[in-house]
């Protein structure tokens, strides 16, 4: 009996502690959910007009704390592998825009999948990309070589695939069909590897008239602008774009395709996954160059990437694409903002790429954000 007694003596301590420590990380996870939430606003407002109105989140902070921390102990490709699907004989700056963006936001390592005419060009214009000259033309190819050229494009794609954290599908795609097919069978290949896809550009082209490609697929984001978002409202709920309602209407465009998240660009952007309505309205820039919506592309994949690794982290119940598109738009807007402070009516897709690192720096000072 006192040997029993003994041993229960010395393991009540250990207990104890071991129950603190418990309460203590508990305690801190709840915490870290209860401002993650406060974050992203309450749930979807009816004002008195009786229509539905969005939430206005708290797009800093999310940034603050889904973005990793540098320190010494991690390594290369942990703080994001990118792919940008696009590229072609006409366009090759989108895919640059899109690639690019994503290595001076914070990702470790950016690809592009391009054709072989646009692989030349796009590697001109930095060494810091990846380039993959794989993608092929109809011009290129022969009627009857078609499935075998099919396939080794989808073989050459697959080596890769699965060591990506996002794909970004569409920066000068281009419309050639082969071309196009080729890409659906990627988007297919990636739905089964639970990849995230950013739809933008002609990507956007293909999934309006293919929805079953995204349908369904919570980890696809798609940034139709203007005239992309009128031709999915018309496909898709075979009406009108109808701005005296925007939120209803984004909400039902999301839900109605399955919980994909959109991110309707305009003077606020308003994000949905079909569940709730979300606004990020940073004064952005009035001077509108091209290339803007590519560099929101690429932002989108890297924070919607780190957003799915702290909610797997801390054992969150939120959406890493709704999370990263608010991010995503966030960031293109202060970038843009600062860099027509500097440029005004002079100002290029350039320049507010350059302003990407400031901007993320001056919301999250390398070192001090942790998942």
């Amino acid at each position: 009996m006192l040997m029993k007694h003994v041993v229960m003596n010395c393991w009540l301590p250990l207990l104890s502690c071991a129950n603190n420590c418990m309460l203590l990380a508990s305690s801190s996870v709840f915490r870290r959910q209860k401002f993650f939430i406060r974050s992203l606003g309450g749930s979807i407002d009816y004002r008195k007009t009786g229509k539905m109105q969005s939430v206005e989140v708290d797009a800093e902070n999310i940034i603050r704390i889904i973005t990793p921390a540098l320190d010494q102990s991690r390594h290369k490709g942990q703080a994001g592998k990118i792919a940008v699907i696009g590229g072609c004989r006409e366009y090759t700056g989108a895919p640059y825009f899109a690639a690019i963006s994503a290595l001076k936001i914070g990702a470790d390592l950016s690809h592009v999948f391009c054709t072989k005419d646009a692989a030349p060009v796009i590697k001109s214009y930095s060494p810091e990309l990846i380039v993959h000259p794989v993608l092929e033309e109809s011009y290129s190819v022969r009627e009857e070589d078609k499935k075998i050229i099919a396939n080794k494009v989808l073989g050459e794609v697959d080596k890769w695939l699965e060591r990506f954290d996002c794909l970004v599908v569409g920066p000068g795609l281009g419309r050639d069909l082969f071309l196009l097919d080729c890409v659906s069978e990627i988007i297919r290949h990636a739905r089964k590897s639970n990849i995230p896809i950013v739809i933008d550009g002609d990507g956007l082209f293909l999934v309006t008239n293919h929805l079953e490609l995204v349908s369904g697929y919570a980890l696809a984001v798609l940034t139709p602008n203007v005239n992309e978002y009128k031709r999915l409202v018309q496909k898709v709920l075979s009406s009108e774009v109808n701005n005296d309602d925007a939120t209803q209407q984004v909400l039902s465009l999301a839900k109605q395709i399955g919980g994909v998240t959109i991110l309707r660009k305009g003077k606020s952007d308003l994000i949905s996954d079909g569940d709730t309505v979300k606004s990020v309205s940073i004064y952005g820039s009035p001077r509108r160059c091209g290339g803007q919506g590519d560099i929101l592309s690429g932002s989108v994949a890297v924070f919607l990437s780190w957003a799915r690794q702290h909610i797997e982290a801390a054992d969150l119940d939120s959406n890493p694409a709704v999370i990263g598109s608010i991010a995503g738009s966030a960031m293109m807007r202060k970038a843009a903002s600062l860099a027509f402070s500097n440029k005004k009516r002079s100002t290029v897709t350039g320049d507010i790429i350059e302003c990407l690192g400031k901007s993320l720096e001056d919301i999250c000072p390398a070192g001090s954000c942790s998942l």
